[in-house]
């Protein structure tokens, strides 16, 4: 295969930028919302929106290859919001048949424990149950976590976390008043999607869309955001060895 000037000056610049990220700290938690699947198929000239939600579904491969060449532990991918659920039906049901593919996919593969966060029980009977089954067929892996947001909304998993601490409360019979009084922080994220899990270092959104749209809405309080702008099924290494440099460039003051 015959390499353009173009392409073998990206070469060098993917091998320089890779050996650069590689002698800073890394991030442990990545999260990325993968933006612009749609947009992609109608620029590239495809009547049926789901050919981009195939090609991102396949980006997803590489992606997690490129988090395992870093060594990073922890992935969150958004797959679909809650909002996501009220585009048109048939849209929706090609989309769920994607994800459903890929999550089951990446669960043979045997490489990942796969955790879905989200609101499961908005989604299909046979999309949940699917979902499911991949995250119980990994449970007893060593390797790195992959986090599925599906039927994800931030908003709704603070109010869900409020609802399940309140819920235990009442099952230990304490009353409202000591309730209010132990409620903190500290108690609401025992109860979020992510419970257990580190906060995201690094959000990584694609399409040139500037906004979290409720992702990770409050583990992201202290991420590092770095948004770009390529369609999700365009986003290539570079882009992403781009987005950690950024991560190990910046002063995290956690609020301080």
């Amino acid at each position: 295969m015959a390499f353009t000037p173009r392409d073998l000056i990206y070469r060098a610049y993917e091998r320089r930028l890779d050996h650069e990220v590689r002698r800073s700290p890394l991030p442990q938690h990545v999260g990325v919302i993968l933006d612009g699947n749609r947009r992609w198929a109608r620029a590239m000239g495809y009547a049926d929106a789901a050919e981009g939600h195939r090609r991102g579904a396949a980006k997803i491969d590489e992606l997690l290859g490129w988090c395992t060449e870093l060594d990073i532990p922890v992935v969150t991918l958004w797959l679909l919001s809650t909002e996501n659920l009220a585009r048109d039906p048939e849209e929706v049901g090609a989309l769920l048949k994607v994800i459903e593919d890929k999550v089951t996919d990446l669960a043979r593969a045997g490489r990942w424990r796969i955790r879905a966060l989200g609101s499961l029980e908005l989604l299909p009977a046979k999309t949940r149950d699917l979902i499911e089954r991949a995250s119980e067929a990994s449970l007893g892996r060593d390797g790195p976590l992959l986090n599925v947001a599906v039927g994800y909304g931030g908003r709704q998993e603070i109010a869900d976390a409020t609802r399940r601490l309140l819920e235990a409360y009442t099952e230990e019979g304490i009353d409202l008043g000591e309730a209010a009084k132990r409620i903190n922080p500290e108690e609401i994220a025992k109860y979020l999607y992510t419970a257990g899990l580190p906060d995201p270092d690094l959000i990584i959104r694609t399409s040139g869309e500037v906004r979290l749209s409720g992702f990770l809405l409050w583990q992201s309080a202290h991420s590092e955001f770095y948004f770009c702008d390529p369609y999700w099924p365009d986003f290539r290494r570079i882009d992403f060895l781009r987005a950690v440099r950024a991560f190990q460039q910046r002063l995290r003051r956690f609020g301080r």
